[in-house]
């Protein structure tokens, strides 16, 4: 007698099963309390910059600019000229993609080293491509197998700009890092860094000193800058040049 019940039942046989079977109802009250996913991204840029030491002008001083780095550079020494016109707005900000672009484009001829110190240096306002030479290399720490450099690692070099001396340009040291994970030691070694770098800087037959670099304050009633070579006061506080002179207008 064949035992019919252990047969496996049927794809139809089950669907109709499965509907004859009453289902509960779902509930549409709120819980007492709603479980969230949390989601957290914390980057960590930091940089310190030296004081401004005088520099003489010419084409010796300026091939001599990666020899400012030597001694101190762990990877090739890269030199960055000030952009072109046509790149005023580029910035590394993902969320303005003219910009982005803009910076993408300007700088995807560089190794992964300078990339990422333009990214660190530029989002926390250590430089401006759009008036500075940069001199940079890996300063400390390793990188990644893409090329890149580690959170905890150290970039940086020289930043010469423009001043208002005819025939003169003020060069200082400047070192960032970071990005994702803890800051460790990194703050500790810039401060040495940096110390080395203004020393190299100051041995250069082409130093003439250091000088002071007065930034300006806020004008009275008007807001925005005053222009540190002809104390005119700008119209607007993300003015970059001074309406009066032409001059780079600095920030404090």
């Amino acid at each position: 007698m064949p035992l019919e019940f252990l047969k496996r039942r049927g794809a139809a046989e089950t669907d109709a099963t499965d509907d004859a079977r009453p289902r509960r109802p779902l509930s549409s009250a709120l819980p007492e309390e709603v479980i969230a996913q949390d989601f957290t991204l914390k980057l960590y840029y930091a940089g310190k910059s030296s004081e401004g030491v005088r520099m003489k002008t010419g084409p010796g001083a300026m091939n001599a600019l990666p020899s400012l780095l030597a001694g101190i550079a762990r990877s090739e020494v890269e030199v960055i000229q000030p952009l072109p016109i046509e790149y005023s707005h580029a910035t590394p900000a993902i969320v303005r993609p003219a910009e982005a672009m803009e910076w993408l484009n300007a700088h995807h001829a560089h190794s992964p080293v300078t990339r990422h110190a333009l990214v660190v240096l530029e989002s926390i306002d250590a430089i401006d491509l759009a008036f500075d030479t940069f001199v940079c290399a890996l300063l400390a720490g390793e990188t990644d197998t893409s090329g890149y450099p580690e959170y905890n690692a150290i970039v940086g070099g020289v930043a010469p700009q423009g001043d208002g001396a005819p025939g003169d340009r003020i060069a200082g040291a400047v070192v960032g890092g970071g990005g994702g994970g803890v800051r460790g030691d990194s703050d500790r070694n810039g401060t040495r860094i940096l110390t080395g770098l203004l020393t190299n800087i100051l041995s250069s037959q082409y130093s003439m000193g250091l000088t002071a670099v007065e930034r300006p304050v806020p004008a009275a009633g008007r807001g925005g800058l005053v222009c540190a070579h002809c104390g005119f006061a700008s119209a607007h506080e993300r003015a970059f040049y001074c309406p009066k002179c032409g001059m780079r207008l600095l920030r404090g």
